[in-house]
């Protein structure tokens, strides 16, 4: 004959209560020596359960979100990039920013924390349960390029205007090409006012013209992406290369100076026209710019 524990053990089991069922036994012996009452025993075992759920979705959305690497703002050094405002990353760190479908935009020269912060960012968005993605801008546009290429961008297209946020790293490390260009393009105005996007570019923004070969599709992207947005310059030293100072594999610096500031107001000149392609969300017509 099974006893009251080893019933309640079977049908919190049944109920799939895998992490209550295995701390029943512990918090009946607490009880028997705490006296607490129904209500609270019920809530310490059924919050078991909860935050067991919680760790498994978190766990299995971080890794949904395709980063790199997990960075938290607890691991950032601000004191080593003094040209952040604490009170700006303050800000973002509400997520207003994801409720409001606004923008955030790092720029700065390699290794200077672009890509932890936009992960951070990432990341508290995912605990507070809000869907978000990561990926490169030159593996962005790789992907959907060969998505339209075997016919089925605009399925393609929808696992990176799902998530609330949307994060394309290292924009202007490489070149696109035409079709990675027009897709870029297509894909920021799909988000536009809908959806949030975090982006980080060593370039400033008049040399856009450069990363998409064509001036006036820079300036269309530029307009879309800021117009709801915030601008982060950073202007500090490398934090692997003050890592190699530290080991002796770099001579000191001899002179203090800032890196020049990446953000301005001037965009590209406009030069030619793009036609969207077919097979997206803006499909069969001519993209306005």
């Amino acid at each position: 004959m099974t006893t009251p524990v080893e019933r309640l053990q079977t049908s919190l089991e049944t109920l799939g209560l895998k992490a209550a069922e295995a701390r029943l036994e512990n918090l009946l012996e607490e009880a028997a020596k705490k006296e607490p009452s129904y209500a609270d025993f019920l809530q310490d075992l059924l919050s078991c359960e909860v935050e067991a759920r919680r760790t498994r979705y978190l766990r299995a959305r971080l890794q949904l979100a395709h980063f790199p690497f997990v960075k938290t703002f607890d691991q950032f050094d601000f004191s080593f990039q003094p040209s952040i405002d604490e009170r700006q990353i303050r800000e973002l760190r509400s997520l207003r920013f994801i409720h409001d479908a606004s923008n955030v935009i790092l720029l700065g020269p390699p290794g200077v924390g672009k890509t932890h912060l936009s992960i951070a960012l990432a990341e508290a968005a995912i605990r507070s349960g809000l869907g978000a993605y990561f990926i490169t801008a030159h593996d962005l546009a790789g992907d959907l390029g060969r998505a339209y290429r075997e016919g089925r961008l605009d399925r393609r297209m929808r696992v990176y205007l799902a998530p609330k946020l949307l994060v394309i790293d290292e924009v202007g490390y490489l070149p696109l090409d035409d079709l990675g260009t027009t897709i870029f393009f297509q894909l920021v105005s799909a988000r536009y006012e809908r959806g949030s996007i975090i982006l980080t570019s060593n370039k400033s923004y008049a040399d856009w013209g450069s990363i998409f070969g064509d001036s006036i599709i820079a300036t269309a992207i530029l307009d879309r992406l800021l117009h709801h947005s915030t601008t982060i310059n950073i202007r500090g030293e490398s934090y692997r290369l003050k890592d190699r100072r530290k080991a002796g594999l770099v001579p000191p610096r001899t002179q203090e100076t800032a890196a020049p500031s990446l953000a301005t107001d001037s965009v590209p000149p406009k030069t030619r026209h793009k036609t969207a392609l077919g097979s997206t969300p803006s499909a069969a017509k001519e993209a306005s710019f």
